[in-house]
């Protein structure tokens, strides 16, 4: 199976469809008057598919085990043809799609199997997905792409030349991803004036995004959120709960960074953690969903202009 580790939980939608087609109305009468002699077709059949997407990742072996929290089993009659409807709902890392196109195939081969006795016609057609809604391709497309960042690695041992940076490269290779154009990357020491600059100077040649990583843990030298809290102008704890909460998951000492997030007037400041791990993993907690504050922001900054 592939590796979905690093995708956070959203909620995911899935509606596939299978065309039953019988050869006769005396079938579909059947159906409806509950005569068919193997029993109720569109209520076994519903307790088949139900049974089917639970069974979905232990028949086809890249399928991950997920939790189903809603499937939803619907019929509509059209002359002679039966549409099945299968809705499928998770909280999860993963979508549902074959969940749901699984579920209307093992409906449609009991129906199939239940009418095979009174109808030697009945054939099954346009297994499909009909919709899905939810991960990141639901979201992609809404982010603005002329944005700018600049990338600060905050260390005294990089900075004199005793190790090299990995963190600010993982964050900088994320933002390339988003599409996010890199104005800048420096390495400055742990110094709370050289830091406070930094976010000044950016900020005024505007940089609509400034990433700091490294001083947010809880050493002496660790000095970045003390450096940014008084330029910050409104704090965004969702985005610094985010972090911390996908990090968690992942390791038990993420709680212990002091992760910052906040606005200087219209440009957005993050305060990440210095290792490589926790740089990449706070990129993916946030990104690009983050990106969708500069609709708010870069329309209050035409409106100033």
């Amino acid at each position: 199976m592939i590796d979905i580790t690093h995708k956070t939980t959203t909620l995911r939608i899935a509606t596939a469809q299978a065309i039953v087609k019988v050869s006769t109305m005396a079938t579909i009468e059947a159906i409806k008057n509950n005569t068919v002699p193997k029993g109720d077709v569109f209520a076994m059949s519903k307790a088949a598919g139900l049974l089917g997407v639970k069974k979905t990742p232990e028949l086809l072996p890249d399928c991950h085990p997920l939790p189903i929290e809603y499937t939803g089993i619907d019929y509509e009659i059209n002359d002679l043809e039966i549409k099945v409807l299968v809705t499928i709902k998770t909280i999860y890392k993963t979508g549902v799609e074959v969940e749901a196109m699984h579920g209307a195939s093992v409906v449609a081969l009991n129906m199939y199997d239940m009418l095979k006795p009174i109808d030697k016609g009945v054939e099954i057609h346009h297994i499909k997905l009909l919709n899905k809604k939810g991960g990141k391709s639901d979201y992609k497309d809404r982010f603005r792409r002329d944005l700018k960042a600049a990338v600060i690695v905050c260390s005294d041992t990089i900075s004199e030349g005793k190790k090299e940076d990995k963190a600010g490269k993982a964050i900088i290779s994320k933002l390339k991803e988003c599409e996010v154009e890199i104005m800048d990357y420096v390495i400055i020491p742990d110094e709370k004036d050289i830091i406070q600059q930094k976010a000044k100077d950016y900020q005024g040649k505007g940089a609509d995004l400034i990433i700091f990583t490294g001083g947010t843990g809880l050493s002496i030298r660790d000095v970045t959120p003390e450096a940014l809290l008084p330029l910050i102008d409104r704090n965004i704890p969702g985005i610094e709960e985010a972090i911390r909460s996908y990090g968690q998951d992942r390791m038990p000492y993420a709680m212990l960074s002091r992760s910052l997030a906040g606005t200087i007037r219209n440009t957005l400041v993050l305060a990440l953690p210095g290792s490589t791990n926790g740089a990449k993993e706070s990129m993916e907690a946030v990104f690009p969903s983050v990106l969708h504050v500069f609709r708010i922001l870069k329309g209050a900054r035409h409106e100033e202009s």
